[in-house]
């Protein structure tokens, strides 16, 4: 399923498979002058693209947040069709051109599936439309080639995944806790009026404050983190008494997001960087 909505002058396209008359995982692609940020998953690329002709929207060039398969579903299709460039950080292009390097657990299959391969170019600083100015901003955390989309002169933010709202009760085992407060803190320094997130809920009330209340609550539970390990309390000790019990999606991903996860990424060394693929 495809829902399509107008945010002014920024067209978001939220998208999610159907399962049972339900849908499950959104994830969003935006559409502005001309630009595609990210291209939802495999199964709604048909969609995706019957919803750009139908609104007869052009596309000239595509950004990838990062390489998850929830956000460059569509780059083949959108790419055989257009046949425009897809832009990405270096470490998202192996990626890419084939998706399958990318180990995807039961669960990320069913819900969003394997993207058709497609051809990427590197990203620079800046990606210019005819009349827009997007600042590319390296934020990763949720992944090493994450980046946002800032337009200084909107106020426009897109973020993938690097701010999902709500507050983290779980985590994947390759979580960067450390590098995801600061790219969140180098997002809430910028002056946003909107905020588009990889998720597809738009934010345009206070989205800096929202930003904000995101660190805050990490910062916070990162804190008592560190107190209880200090004061003897083992990994699940901890992560009982700090966010109760396992939450739904650590059954529907078989394990893959866990609170035990989360808190063993605050107990990690900040200063001593791992070795880690995409």
């Amino acid at each position: 399923m495809l829902e399509v909505r107008e945010h002014g002058l920024v067209i978001s396209f939220r998208a999610a498979r159907s399962f049972l008359g339900h849908a499950f995982y959104h994830t969003a692609a935006y559409w502005v002058d001309s630009l595609l940020v990210d291209t939802t998953c495999a199964y709604t690329a048909r969609e995706l693209l019957d919803a750009l002709s139908t609104r007869t929207l052009t596309v000239e060039q595509v950004v990838n947040t990062h390489c998850h398969e929830d956000h460059i579903g569509a780059n083949g299709l959108v790419q055989q069709v257009f046949g425009v460039p897809i832009l990405a950080h270096p470490l998202a292009l192996p990626i890419l051109a084939e998706p399958k390097l990318q180990y995807l657990q039961p669960y990320r299959r069913f819900f969003w599936g394997w993207p058709k391969p497609s051809q990427g170019q590197p990203l620079g600083e800046w990606v210019e439309t005819e009349h827009c100015r997007f600042q590319v901003l390296h934020t990763p955390g949720h992944s090493p080639d994450h980046i946002c989309l800032y337009e200084p002169k909107m106020g426009w933010l897109f973020t993938g995944d690097a701010y999902i709202g709500g507050q983290d009760r779980a985590a994947r085992p390759d979580y960067d806790i450390y590098e995801v407060i600061a790219s969140l803190k180098k997002l809430a320094a910028l002056e946003v009026t909107a905020l588009f997130p990889g998720s597809g809920s738009v934010r345009m009330n206070h989205p800096t404050a929202e930003i904000q209340r995101k660190i805050a609550y990490l910062e916070e539970l990162g804190a008592k983190v560190r107190d209880l390990h200090q004061q003897g309390y083992s990994v699940r000790a901890i992560q009982k008494r700090l966010l109760g019990k396992e939450p739904h999606i650590t059954y529907l991903t078989q394990g893959h997001f866990r609170g035990v996860y989360l808190i063993q990424a605050y107990l990690r060394d900040p200063s001593a960087k791992e070795s880690r693929g995409v």
